[in-house]
């Protein structure tokens, strides 16, 4: 729900005009929170300052800084501890803080970044999953944070990190890993009983995201399906929304409009039809927003950008459906792959899949949907359901002699979707929505198919994957530092 940003002195010298520095960070991220921006410069000769941009998801201004005393916090993110009536996400953390110190990290249940300011400490910390992005590092006696890296270029040239998922970073330990919140959740039954189990779980996990939540990104998966169907039991007036590629459309299109129809909500389905200048005018703009040069985040983020800034017009607040494909046996190329050994290689790769998706599937989401200032809430990565999942044998999500992959998770709700949905092949993102084709042809107009046999790897040494991340690196570097290609990790959760 916002971005947040600092600059700081690390030898305790003076930073004259350390407040507008920060402001101008703030400015590079303001898609992040358009609403407000909030800058305060550090008392004690101005050794820095901190702020955010904010998005307002109530009528009312929604805070994400606490900044009037000691100590400072900026805070993107919400929180599903108990609270007391009214209490902000940043309220109620500064108050776990104030009681538990540090400890308070594996206390806290859900989605979020921070920077706390405190005696002269500067501490920042990520969930354990990281769908939000936090970004630091130190230069010319300089510590400067950021959400998203482009907030850093003024200041950090080569030493930038980001911060990995379920990390502190302090100023007075360096970066320390915390023992992740684990709520309670019931063992496994049978395969009927532990179906029921996760159902109930998920339906919770819907049911507290969906104050102020009007709509659904609907790709016609399982997954996003299975989240409309149990959202619109709480608003029957929910808003869906999707994007194809208008002129090569994919199969996800056809099977949106039917969950639609059968949750009889049609008249409620948005359709954003992306065209082929669509895409070229994007191009370099997902490369600014994603910091990326990855051509499956590329890819990725083209429907999550045009459908975000679709459902803008009717909300600023939406469900989703990611989370369910690394939690129960969805990707099928890699834990069906012949490199596979047994289920316990195939629990390790699933691990490593959720470890990893923070710079994968989440990385595309966060960046499409906050491009256009639109928060995302994501119930199959409720702590529960998290917790549950890894509870579950893997013989029970990939099943049978078929392999039918998430077959527990079909199980559980089967009956609240049509059959041809309850039954579908899980396929790639960007071939759901029909992009990969379409990518091949538009940017072999741009750059020679046969340029990757003359440059073969990016000036850091990374391989390019095919020859359209010839022409998103030559974006990339027109954009940000050489150092910051560092930050571009690819998805192979076999290594």
């Amino acid at each position: 729900m916002a971005s947040i940003a600092g600059i700081f002195s690390l030898n305790e010298d003076v930073l004259e005009g350390c407040g507008q520095q920060v402001g101008k960070m703030l400015e590079r991220m303001q898609h992040r929170g358009p609403d407000n921006a909030v800058v305060r410069t550090l008392p004690n000769h101005h050794h820095g300052a901190l702020g955010a941009n904010e998005v307002n998801l109530t009528p009312e201004r929604t805070c994400c800084t606490s900044l009037s005393r000691p100590p400072f916090v900026v805070f993107d993110g919400e929180l599903f501890n108990e609270r007391a009536p009214g209490q902000h996400d940043v309220e109620l953390f500064k108050e776990f803080y104030e009681k538990h110190g540090k400890e308070c990290f594996s206390l806290l249940e859900g989605s979020y970044t921070c920077a706390i300011v405190d005696a002269g400490e500067v501490i920042l910390a990520r969930d354990p999953v990281g769908a939000r992005p936090l970004f630091y590092g130190s230069e010319h006696g300089l510590l400067c944070f950021s959400s998203e890296m482009k907030g850093l270029i003024d200041h950090i040239r080569f030493d930038v990190n980001e911060l990995p998922p379920g990390h502190i970073y302090s100023t007075s330990e360096g970066l320390k890993p915390f023992e992740p919140f684990v709520p309670d959740v019931p063992e496994p039954g049978s395969i009927k009983e532990t179906a029921m189990t996760l159902r109930q779980l998920l339906i919770e996990a819907v049911q507290k995201r969906m104050p102020g939540v009007r709509g659904v990104s609907l790709s016609g998966g399982l997954d996003s399906s299975i989240v409309a169907a149990i959202a619109k039991e709480y608003n029957p007036d929910l808003h869906l929304f999707t994007g194809t590629i208008d002129s090569a459309p994919g199969p996800d299109l056809e099977n949106a409009v039917l969950m639609a129809e059968f949750l009889g909500l049609e008249h409620q389905l948005h359709i954003y039809r992306i065209t082929d200048s669509d895409i070229c005018d994007l191009i370099p703009r997902a490369v600014w927003h994603l910091e990326s040069f990855d051509e499956d985040c590329i890819s990725g983020i083209i429907s999550n950008y045009y459908v975000a800034r679709m459902a803008k017009e009717y909300t600023d607040i939406v469900l989703v459906g990611e989370g369910a494909d690394e939690l129960f046996g969805g990707y099928r190329m890699v834990l069906k792959s012949p490199k596979v050994v047994d289920d316990a290689h195939r629990e390790q790769l699933a691990q490593r899949l959720l470890d990893i998706a923070y710079n994968t599937a989440l990385r595309r989401l966060d960046r499409g949907w906050m491009a256009n200032a639109v928060v995302y809430q994501l119930p199959f990565l409720d702590a529960r359901i998290v917790a549950f999942a890894k509870k579950i044998p893997m013989a029970w999500k990939i099943y049978g002699e078929q392999q039918i992959e998430k077959f527990i998770l079909r199980e559980a709700f089967r009956d609240m979707l049509p059959e041809k949905i309850a039954s579908r092949e899980k396929l790639r993102f960007a071939m759901g929505v029909g992009t990969d084709n379409v990518m091949d042809m538009l940017v072999s107009k741009v750059i020679d198919r046969e340029e990757i046999k003359r440059r073969p790897k990016s000036a850091y040494g990374m391989p390019f994957a095919t020859f359209k991340e010839l022409l998103y690196y030559d974006e990339f570097l027109k954009l940000f530092p050489p150092a910051y290609e560092k930050q571009t990790v690819r998805w192979d959760p076999f290594k």
